[in-house]
Order: C-alpha cells, then sequence, then structure tokens
C-alpha cells in the first residue's frame, strides 16, 4: 500500500487518491481505513475514486454516480472528521505545544531532513493550506518584542511589553524549568543605543537593523526584516546567538503601524494573530475537540499555551484567544498585540547585563519605491494622563450634544487639574456640534481600547454604558463616579459611586458644588465622605447620605457598586 490513510486529513486524502489509479491499492486503502480511523468521510472518497477508476476502465458515466452518491451521503468538499463540531462546543486558533506528530512531505516537493532542515525558506506546504509551510518537529523558543520608535526614541508601550514580557518569562522558568530569553527587535536609523536600552527594560537580547531609510514606519522593508530576523536569517555574526527555527511567542503594540505590522509578519511565519489584548499569561490547557486532538473522544494538553485576554465583539465581556493548531502542523509563533497602557514598565536597569546584536540583511531597493520629500510635524495632540481628574462623556449626551459638551466642559473647569474624555460612541456618531464645541469631539480625546488609558485620581463618567473596550482604559482609575438614567448600566458594576440621574441635571449641580467648595474631589477620591465645607463626613448639600450631585435619594454615598446589565442612557451602548 503506498499510502496510509492515517496519516492524512480526510482533505489531504482526497488529494491523495486522485493520484491512485490501481484497484487494488484503492482496496487496500479502503480496509486501513476500517481498520484504522474509520472515518464515514474517508471511506465515501475511496469509494468514489474506486468508482471513477472503474468508470475509466469500464467506459461508462460515472460521474452522474458520483453526483447521487455526494447528495445522498451529504458530504460536501472540504468536510473534515465526521461530527466534530457537534462534540466540542471549545473553539480555539493555532498550535502551541502538544505531542509532535510527524509531517508528510508532498510527493512533488523535497523533503525535511531532520538535522537542521526545519525553519529553511523552502520548507514543504501542507496540503490543506497551500500557503502555509509546515515544520517537521519545529523548535520554538524566547518571546520576542516588537519595540516601536518614534522621532529617535522607545514608545512607552515598547517599555510596557518588554516589562510585562520580563515578568512573563521568569514566571515560565519556574513553572518549566528552562531559562528562555525576552527578545527585543526594532529597526530604524541609528538605533543601537535604543537597543541598548530595551536590555535596560527587561530584554535579555536586543536584535537591531540600522539604516537611515527605516527612519520612519514602511509596510514592506519593516515586515521583510522582522520575518527574516524570527526565521534566525541573516549572517552568522547576527543570527550566532540562537539555535531554534522560530520564536515561541511575539509580541507587538496595538498602535497603527504595530496593528498594520503585526498582522503581516505572523502571516509570513504561518501563524495566526490575537490583536488588541489587555492582558497575557502562561498555562496549560486540555483541549477535547478532535480538530485539536486527532480523534474525537480524546483530550489532549499544550503547554506553555500564551492565553490572551480581549474584549470580545459583544463589546461587554473578555475572550481569552488560544493559538493550537491541528495535529502533524505547527504554526508557530504565539502571538498578539498589546493595547497601549495595559501594563506597567519595569524601573529601567542601565547596568543591566544583555547581549545587543546588529541584524545583516540586504535590504532590496524595491521596498523604499515610497520617496518621502515633504513632511509637516503634526501637534501632539490631547494628553489626558497625568491628570488628577478626567471627565468622559458618552452617548448619554444624545438629546443635545453640543449642550452635553458645555455641561462636561463647566464640570472640568471646576476642578484645579482636569481634563475632558469623550468614548468612541461620540467619536464615531454623527452628532452635530456648535463650532465652539466641536474640537472636543475628535478622536484624540478618545478613551477605551482604541484610545487613551487613563488612570487619574478620580474619574466621572456621565452617559457612559460602560462596554468592555471603554472600561480598557480606565479601569485602573483610583476612584470612579458613574451617572446614567439606566440603573442597570454596566458601568454600575465596576464604579465605586453610582448616580442615577440625568446628566443634563446631575453635572450642573455636580459643578456648583465642586465650585463652592461644597464637594471636594479629595474627599470622594479617597473615600472619606468628607467635604470642604463639612467634616462630619455628609455633604454640605444634603444631610441625609445622599450625593450633591443627586439629591433624588437614588444613590447613597456608601461607594457600593450594584450589579446590572450594560445599557447605555437612550438605550444605546457605548464603549
Amino acid at each position: 500500500m503506498a499510502l496510509d490513510p492515517d496519516d492524512y486529513s480526510v482533505d489531504e486524502l482526497r488529494e491523495e487518491l486522485d493520484t491512485v489509479d490501481e484497484t487494488d491499492e484503492l482496496q487496500a486503502i479502503l480496509e486501513a481505513e476500517q481498520a484504522g480511523r474509520d472515518r464515514k468521510t474517508a471511506r465515501e472518497a475511496v469509494h468514489r475514486r474506486l468508482e471513477a477508476v472503474g468508470a475509466d476502465v469500464a467506459g461508462d458515466a460515472g460521474g452522474s454516480d458520483n453526483g447521487s452518491d455526494d447528495a445522498a451521503g451529504g458530504v460536501e468538499e472540504g468536510t473534515e472528521t465526521e461530527g466534530e463540531y457537534e462534540e466540542t462546543k471549545e473553539t480555539v486558533g493555532d498550535e502551541a505545544e502538544g505531542e509532535p506528530v510527524d509531517e508528510v512531505e508532498d510527493e512533488d516537493e523535497p523533503a525535511v531532513d531532520d538535522e537542521g532542515a526545519a525553519g529553511e525558506v523552502d520548507e514543504p506546504q501542507t496540503r490543506d493550506k497551500k500557503h502555509v509551510r509546515a515544520l517537521a518537529d519545529g523548535h520554538y523558543e524566547d518571546m520576542w518584542v516588537f519595540c516601536e520608535t518614534q522621532q529617535g526614541d522607545l514608545l512607552e508601550v515598547s517599555r510596557e511589553m518588554l516589562g510585562k514580557a520580563r515578568e512573563l518569562m521568569d514566571q515560565f522558568a519556574e513553572e518549566y524549568g528552562e531559562e528562555e530569553r525576552v527578545v527585543a527587535f526594532l529597526m530604524g536609523d541609528d538605533c543601537e543605543e535604543l537597543a541598548e536600552e530595551c536590555i535596560a527594560y527587561g530584554a535579555d537580547v536586543a536584535v537591531y537593523h540600522d539604516d537611515d531609510r527605516l527612519e520612519r514606519f514602511l509596510h514592506k522593508p519593516y515586515t521583510e526584516i522582522s520575518s527574516h530576523m524570527a526565521r534566525g536569517e541573516g549572517t552568522v555574526e547576527s543570527t550566532d546567538w540562537r539555535d531554534y527555527d522560530k520564536p515561541r511567542y511575539v509580541l507587538f503594540p496595538a498602535t497603527n503601524n504595530g496593528r498594520d505590522l503585526s498582522a503581516k509578519v505572523q502571516a509570513e511565519l504561518d501563524s495566526g494573530l490575537a490583536s488588541d489584548c489587555s492582558d497575557l499569561f502562561i498555562e496549560e490547557n486540555e483541549v477535547s475537540n478532535p480538530v485539536k486532538t486527532g480523534e474525537p473522544g480524546v483530550k489532549k494538553t499544550f503547554e506553555k499555551v500564551l492565553h490572551m485576554k480581549r474584549p470580545d465583539f459583544s463589546g461587554f465581556e473578555y475572550s481569552t484567544i488560544l493559538c493550537l493548531d491541528n495535529p502533524g502542523r505547527e504554526f508557530h509563533p504565539q502571538g498578539a498585540s498589546i493595547i497601549p497602557g495595559s501594563f506597567d514598565p519595569i524601573e529601567p536597569d542601565y547596568d543591566r547585563d544583555g547581549l545587543v546584536v546588529e541584524h545583516d540583511m540586504e535590504l532590496d531597493d524595491d521596498w523604499f519605491r515610497v520617496e518621502i520629500t515633504e513632511y509637516d510635524q503634526l501637534e501632539a495632540g490631547v494628553d489626558l494622563t497625568g491628570h488628577d481628574v478626567v471627565v468622559c462623556l458618552g452617548r448619554g449626551i444624545a438629546d443635545d450634544p453640543t449642550e452635553g459638551m458645555e455641561l462636561g466642559l463647566d464640570l472640568v473647569d471646576a476642578f484645579e487639574d482636569a481634563e475632558l474624555g469623550i468614548t468612541r460612541g461620540i467619536v464615531t456618531s454623527s452628532y452635530q456640534f456648535d463650532g465652539h464645541v466641536e474640537q472636543y469631539a475628535k478622536e484624540e480625546r478618545q478613551i477605551g481600547e482604541t484610545g487613551q488609558v487613563v488612570a487619574p485620581d478620580l474619574y466621572i463618567a456621565a452617559g457612559v454604558s460602560g462596554a468592555v473596550q471603554h472600561k480598557v482604559g480606565m479601569d485602573e482609575s483610583d476612584t470612579i463616579v458613574s451617572i446614567n438614567t439606566d440603573p442597570d448600566a454596566r458601568i454600575r458594576d465596576f464604579s465605586d459611586y453610582f448616580v442615577e440621574g440625568d446628566l443634563f441635571e446631575v453635572l450642573p449641580e455636580l459643578a456648583d458644588a465642586v465650585g463652592s467648595g461644597e464637594l471636594a474631589p479629595e474627599a470622594v477620591a479617597d473615600g472619606s465622605g468628607e467635604t470642604a465645607a463639612d467634616d462630619s463626613g455628609e455633604t454640605a448639600a444634603d444631610d441625609s447620605g445622599e450625593t450633591a450631585a443627586d439629591d433624588s435619594g437614588e444613590t447613597a454615598e456608601d461607594g457600593e457598586p450594584d450589579d446590572g446589565a450594560d445599557t447605555a442612557t437612550g438605550g444605546e451602548t457605548d464603549d
């Protein structure tokens, strides 16, 4: 028997069967399938090939028989193991570490030698994903971090990712007893000093590529260089510090450039990507999905799996993304892009030992066909971080957007150190603002997953429902006060104080109370309940224990959050 059906998925087996013309050999394959995995769809594929071969020999019309057979069996091209999606509700992505499975090479492609061939550019392609190159017994190590630069400096998110990577790989060493490294990789014009800075912020190795043409981000050269580095290609001098095929993990910043680069590089490395993540941890994961285990009813434990948490598409929950692939294919590395502000950078240690490596690669002139002849330096925009108080407006201003914005600005002015933020719902809305407040509705003030991440002493959210995407940008605030007409708004779940009321009524009262000194912001922020006007623990506006902002008796100053669903004022959700 020329081929063993157990070595193939059903799709792969169909392709192989097309090369077999001997009836005896096909019959042997059928018997082997029945004695082995005994997949209905695989048996039907062999039967169809037997009929096709018989029709060719006898000269009768086998095409209509095949069509009837397909209709009777209800089998479509591309169907894998029968029932594989019915037996489990687990859904997971591309492969981490499980049991090694040998690859079977295509007949028309060269085999991969066990010694040293894995990881080369001419890796054989898998049958069901022709664009993907399979690694037989691939070797993966280390956590790589793309450190984005701008105007000759590291972006803060680069330092944040290095700190998290350092934490993860220290835990990795304790858990598995294996020392693997944090590898920073970067490129630009005269960036050796930045590579050294990466060592200070937690990297064990910093690989950099210097070229004055790389001063600004360009898709093609940045993608090619990053992939070249990750595969361990280049001169001996730039690659002899490692002995593995590809990185185990790769992190990118979820910036405009980082989002572009992450998708392209992960595709080049034959892997997937979890985008816009806000938390990471590494642990084992047990999977029963037959697509991942290889057969129904079997559980398989994958070790060293990077768990990547991100807000899901509903906007109200978090999903954890795993990178686990099907048996027989290894498409590492596991990759994620990280929302800026998700982690804290570590204190830099400029005496820390580390390896700085200059990467060597010839860059094609065609990669630089776009020439920047002139550019203007844009203003830095609005920085919402570093303020004592942040007031954020959401879709609750919909009834009168201009007045809502004015009320938010009045409250900001009442504090000594405050700034105004908005949600994505306002940025993407079609609200019409008068000219004097229109500038405050721009994306530069957006707070959330795709905006700024803030952590003030006091965060006041007015008309904000509390979607996960918004929570990512503000849940590290010391004290959160939310104002909403919906008592079940999701933001109530993570607020220290909740005011049930109309922001158009509450904000003016709150601004007056703060401006007159009746309500001291530090009293709200530290939870003492004391104000400048009264140190008894009650507000000067009301002796009943109710808030100065709302004397309706709807919410007391107990600081206790409540449970509820996420619905914005006016019935709209907002991030």
